[in-house]
């Protein structure tokens, strides 16, 4: 059993509410959850309950379903439960990479060469 759960998967029909009840209930009390993923893939009323239960000791959340979560939703209220609205990307750093990434891109395609960052190689099969 973990002390951290950092869930890590994208969200598709097998991953929807990956985290659920029973997922939830496997956590020791001293447990973190941190989902940096998809909102949909984490049960958001199971993961109130065992929060406000103390089942789990917290959750952090970067990503939600939906995006932003109203103002008057249940997670909202709990003390243990730390949401920050999806910019677990936006230091300086990871930004100046990204931009780095598609510059590259970018200038490879107008030379007509390989994308030295292509998300599908497929294309190149």
């Amino acid at each position: 059993m973990s002390d951290f759960v950092s869930i890590h998967v994208p969200l598709t029909e097998g991953t929807r509410h990956l985290v659920n009840a029973e997922f939830l209930a496997k956590m020791k009390p001293n447990s973190i959850l941190v989902n940096t993923s998809r909102g949909g893939v984490v049960d958001q009323t199971a993961l109130y309950d065992v929060l406000k239960a103390e089942k789990i000791f917290a959750a952090a959340l970067d990503v939600t379903d939906p995006e932003p979560l109203p103002m008057d939703h249940p997670l909202l209220e709990l003390g243990n439960c730390l949401i920050v609205p999806h910019l677990g990307s936006a230091s300086q750093h990871t930004r100046n990479m990204m931009s780095l990434l598609a510059a590259e891109n970018l200038i490879a395609g107008l030379k007509g060469e390989r994308l030295p960052n292509c998300v599908n190689p497929e294309v190149y099969a």
